[in-house]
């Protein structure tokens, strides 16, 4: 069960994830970014955010509880994608919300591995086009956008644990037209745009041995 940090923008996520009975869950905590010397570090690290994600075996969200700031939002693939954003503290002002759209995505690598889960690109089709609901931090504000992800290629690694694959993505965003690279090994993200994996104490998980 990998368990680990990886730092963003919004900054530190502690994360655990791992392959289960349902397909696959990760749950972690944003904490905000240190504020140096001289700053009380458990106001510099207090929690800001949190993530919960469940995917079946196929890939498809199961569960999303998702929080930032002031706000939650609670979603599912259901009739494309269901979800109710809310006040975090007290769940006053739900509004739901539906899409015809395939995931969910955000700030948090959690989504980058779930669309990679989903799409399943291999050799024979190394292409696929994917519809997102895009929560971004802090207010989780839904909005649907497409990306078209390209497997560029995989390579295995040698380690002392065992071979670890790595696949490398090509990311499209449809509508900036914006191009970015993703880099994946299992359920872990090892690189990718704002993302850096900052610590990981066990080995990513292997979903082609889950199945």
């Amino acid at each position: 069960m990998p368990r680990g940090r990886y730092l963003t923008p919004l900054g530190e996520e502690q994360f655990d994830c791992a392959p289960g009975p349902a397909g696959w869950r990760y749950v972690s905590r944003l904490l905000a970014p240190g504020g140096g010397h001289g700053v009380d570090t458990d106001a510099a690290q207090r929690v800001t955010g949190s993530v919960d994600l469940t995917l079946d075996a196929r890939g498809r969200t199961l569960r999303l509880e998702l929080v930032a700031g002031d706000w939650r939002v609670r979603g599912a693939a259901l009739d494309g994608l269901t979800w109710v954003r809310m006040a975090a503290a007290s769940g006053e002002d739900a509004r739901e919300g539906n899409a015809p759209a395939h995931a969910f995505t955000g700030a948090s690598p959690a989504f980058l591995v779930a669309t990679a889960r989903l799409l399943r690109l291999s050799t024979a089709t190394p292409s696929g086009l994917v519809r997102l609901v895009d929560l971004a931090a802090p207010a989780l504000s839904p909005r649907t956008r497409e990306e078209r992800w390209t497997l560029l290629g995989s390579v295995v690694h040698p380690t002392d644990t065992g071979p670890l694959t790595v696949d490398t993505y090509g990311v499209d965003d449809l509508e900036t037209a914006e191009r970015h690279t993703v880099h994946l090994a299992g359920d872990v993200v090892l690189a990718a745009p704002d993302v850096e994996l900052a610590a990981l104490d066990s080995p990513p998980s292997d979903f082609r041995t889950a199945e």
